[in-house]
């Protein structure tokens, strides 16, 4: 299958996919919402400007984990003490990745794939200069990706490139699936999982 057939493929899988799982998990989701709400103050769903596809920006859907006064515009490995902005509910959603399910909803829009380079906020400048370079841009940003089952918040943002390259490069079903079970089991082993800046 060519690569731009395999685009077409893979959009139709992630919408199918992403419509399935919500469906199934729609009462988990549920009790998500109402712990999250019983938590702490704010809206169960934390909107962010991310950089997508093309080098456009869109709105990501999370679950919110951080509290009202937290920093908005960056990222949560730049601040020096994110546990203070971190709720309790936020700490496992966090550790889960559970914080990610509404991602599913950019997914249907279009605006991201169930796997690709993730998508980072407008002001990682020095990154977004290197993923153009790369090409990663030419592909809608996922849930998880390469990256994100290589070191997660233990490379450097070069590292973070190189992976993203290489999975433009070797993009197929057979790639991807490597990469959802691989996602898997970095989730349950909390592998290359941090909070904040570690230097």
């Amino acid at each position: 299958m060519s690569k731009n057939g395999y685009l077409v493929f893979k959009r139709c899988m992630d919408v199918i996919a992403s419509l399935l799982f919500l469906i199934a998990a729609s009462p988990l989701l549920l009790i998500l919402v109402i712990l999250i709400r019983l938590d702490s103050k704010g809206a169960v769903i934390f909107r962010q400007s991310r950089v997508g596809k093309g080098g456009k920006i869109f709105r990501i859907y999370k679950f919110r984990t951080m509290k009202i006064d937290a920093p908005k515009h960056i990222a949560t490995k730049d601040l020096q003490d994110p546990y203070k902005y971190i709720t309790r509910m936020g700490m496992f959603l966090r550790k889960t990745s559970i914080d990610e399910l509404p991602q599913l909803f950019n997914v249907l829009k279009g605006d991201m794939s169930i796997i690709g380079p993730r998508p980072l906020i407008e002001k990682e400048s020095k990154i977004h200069l290197l993923r153009y370079k790369a090409g990663v841009y030419d592909l809608r940003p996922g849930i998880t990706g390469w990256a994100q089952i290589n070191g997660r918040d233990d490379i450097e943002d070069e590292e973070k490139v190189m992976y993203d390259r290489e999975y433009a490069e070797r993009l197929s079903f057979s790639f991807d699936v490597k990469i959802f079970f691989g996602s898997i089991i970095v989730v349950f082993k909390r592998d290359g999982y941090k909070e904040g800046k570690h230097r």
